[in-house]
Parts: structure tokens; sequence; C-alpha cells
């Protein structure tokens, strides 16, 4: 995909926002520490049972003492309230719910309630056609728009709408929006420029398999992830 032209006073207010890094899948201290080297800015540990790169609350735990703080996501999807209890003990900083679009809102109010609005990350499994409603802004402090799968929830591996995400972006401005899906040092360039992203989270784009990291991708991805910043300025 080609990147996309942007104004001169779009490219100035993008370049004054901070860019954002999310490593995600993460299983193993060897792969967190690294990415925190490459300057992540969070680290995502996966706590659904049935992802591939899922980690033990109990491992998690076991790793804490070396992980950096300020930087530890709880990745779940539509968490049960025994879990929400167990994160919330482990010792993360924020919480990222996976759910399906039509999940409550008295559901999303609940996990808004009690994993706190300024920690929660909204992450929807939004179909094409349909946009982020206005009402779950209060309730997180980002929404994460990954590429929609109808089985899965995340972690596909595939490319999302750039120009989707793009859209959401430039209609709530104040809201915080994550890009994710399918992207790696081959593309975060071009994602950076057709999306306006300024916070990204890779996945698989830099595994050798699920939950083992590439150093090598990771480190391109982040040398790449820069030189798009760069460009901005």
């Amino acid at each position: 995909m080609a990147p996309a032209t942007l104004s001169p006073a779009v490219a100035a207010a993008a370049a004054a926002e901070p860019f954002r890094l999310k490593v995600c899948g993460l299983t193993s201290l060897r792969d967190a520490r690294f990415a925190d080297q490459c300057g992540a800015d969070y680290l995502g540990f996966i706590l659904h049972r049935a992802s591939p790169r899922f980690l033990a609350p109990e491992r998690f735990f076991e790793m804490l003492p070396e992980l950096p703080a300020q930087k530890k996501v709880a990745v779940m999807v539509e968490p049960a309230e025994e879990l929400l209890d167990e994160v919330l003990a482990a010792g993360f900083d924020f919480f990222q719910v996976h759910f399906r679009h039509t999940v409550e809102l008295a559901r999303l109010r609940h996990w808004s309630a009690a994993l706190r609005a300024d920690r929660l990350w909204l992450a929807p499994k939004l179909p094409p056609a349909e946009d982020v409603p206005e009402a779950w802004f209060p309730l997180c402090a980002a929404v994460v728009l990954d590429t929609f799968s109808p089985d899965k929830f995340g972690g596909t591996g595939e490319v999302g709408d750039w120009q989707k995400f793009a859209r959401h972006r430039a209609r709530h401005p104040g809201q915080q929006w994550i890009l994710a899906g399918g992207l790696g040092p081959q593309n975060i360039a071009d994602a950076v420029w057709a999306s306006g992203a300024r916070f990204v989270d890779v996945n698989s784009g830099v595994e050798t398999a699920p939950g083992i990291k590439d150093l090598a991708k990771l480190e391109r991805f982040t040398a790449e992830l820069a030189r798009a910043r760069a460009a901005l300025v």
C-alpha cells in the first residue's frame, strides 16, 4: 500500500504528537527485556487461554520482578470476574480487553469501573461496516482497532483497514487510538502515513513462531518506526 500524502498542517500536528509502541504476545523474559531495550513503551502479555501466545498469570508473576514499571499490559478477552480479580492482584499497569462489538454497554462499564478507565484499553471485534460508538470513549484510555476476523480476537497477522483507522482518528482527535493488525518492519512506515497512527501494536510481524520474538525483526521494526517519525518532522 502506497503512503498517503499529508497536508503540511496535518504533518506538523502529527510530528508534535509522541509515538508509542506496544510489543504484544510476549511469553519470555528474554523477549520482554529486548522489547524494552528497543524502546517499547508497553509490553503486552496475553491471558486468553485459546491464544497460541497465552501466558499463565502465575508465570507472569514469576517474571514481574524483572519487568519495567508502568509498561505491563494484561491482554484479555471478555474477562470474567475471577480473572479481573487475578489481574488486579498480579501487578499489571494497563488492561486491554477484547470483546464482541455487541457486548452490552453495562458490561463495558463494569470493566471500566473494576479496572479504572485511565488504565483500560478497549479492543472491539469491529466488523468492517461498524464504527466505534462514542458512548465507549469515557470508559477507557484508548481504543485498539485490530483487523476484523469473525472467529478470532486479534492475532490474525492480517493487515487492517488503515483508511478506516484514519477516519476514526480524524473524527475523534481527543481519543487515543491504537493501530494493530499485520504490522511488521516491511509496512510500518506505510501504515503510519496511511492511517495517521501515533500508537501502534506489533505482535506476529516480529515473530519466528507464536510467542517467540525474532529479535532482528523487532529491532528493524523499531528502526523503521523511528524513521517514519523522523520523516514527519
